[in-house]
């Protein structure tokens, strides 16, 4: 009886915290977007100037339209020549010029619709043979590096638990990679568990 209770209670551990803790996650960050976002609008823009109680996710909204609207704006040849400009100004400016260069060159690589950053996990022994580690490919070394050391490389994002955006970059000769072939959402959630949660997929979800 008492096995059956202790079961009982794991069992509604495993179905509510993930639900819990989701919730938390998202309303922690809806009321980040609010307390940072909110503030900025005019009081005549807000609307809990005139409410009796502030509007949930207001700042979060705000954020969405906001971007939103730079796309419009960025679409068409005024926006995009006022983008140019203001690409060309921070780009010339000491120090900024350094992260704002590298944050573009990143996310512009990320988002590409042919982009295989990040779409390919692998498996590769580190940091001694026999020991295993799962990481992410970001491409192939190309460049200066790629001159010195003239053989196929691969850029490789060692990602650390339970945190998976820290990790460090390793650059591997092709043939001692094992490519997993799996989904990349199921290759996460197997790192941030600590290999709690078992990869399983056997074929890649596109």
């Amino acid at each position: 009886m008492l096995a059956k209770i202790k079961n009982y209670f794991f069992t509604g551990i495993l179905v509510t915290a993930p639900v819990v803790i989701t919730f938390w996650i998202v309303i922690s960050l809806v009321k980040i977007f609010d307390r940072l976002i909110t503030p900025l609008l005019p009081l005549y823009l807000n609307p809990n100037t005139y409410l009796p109680r502030d509007v949930p996710g207001l700042g979060l909204i705000v954020l969405v339209v906001f971007l939103i609207f730079i796309g419009f704006i960025a679409a068409n040849f005024f926006g995009s020549y006022i983008l140019k400009k203001t690409d060309f100004i921070l780009s010339k400016i000491p120090l900024v010029k350094v992260f704002y260069n590298t944050i573009k060159q990143i996310l512009e690589t990320i988002l590409k619709s042919n982009s295989n950053a990040f779409r390919e996990a692998v498996l590769m022994e580190y940091p001694r043979k026999g020991v295993w580690v799962i990481g992410f490919t970001t491409g192939q070394v190309r460049g200066v590096i790629k001159d010195r050391i003239k053989s196929q490389m691969v850029n490789v994002f060692i990602p650390t638990t339970p945190n998976p955006t820290s990790g460090f970059l390793l650059l591997v000769p092709k043939n001692q990679l094992k490519y997993l072939n799996t989904n990349i959402d199921d290759t996460v959630k197997t790192i941030v568990s600590a290999g709690i949660i078992p990869l399983n997929t056997k074929v890649k979800k596109n």
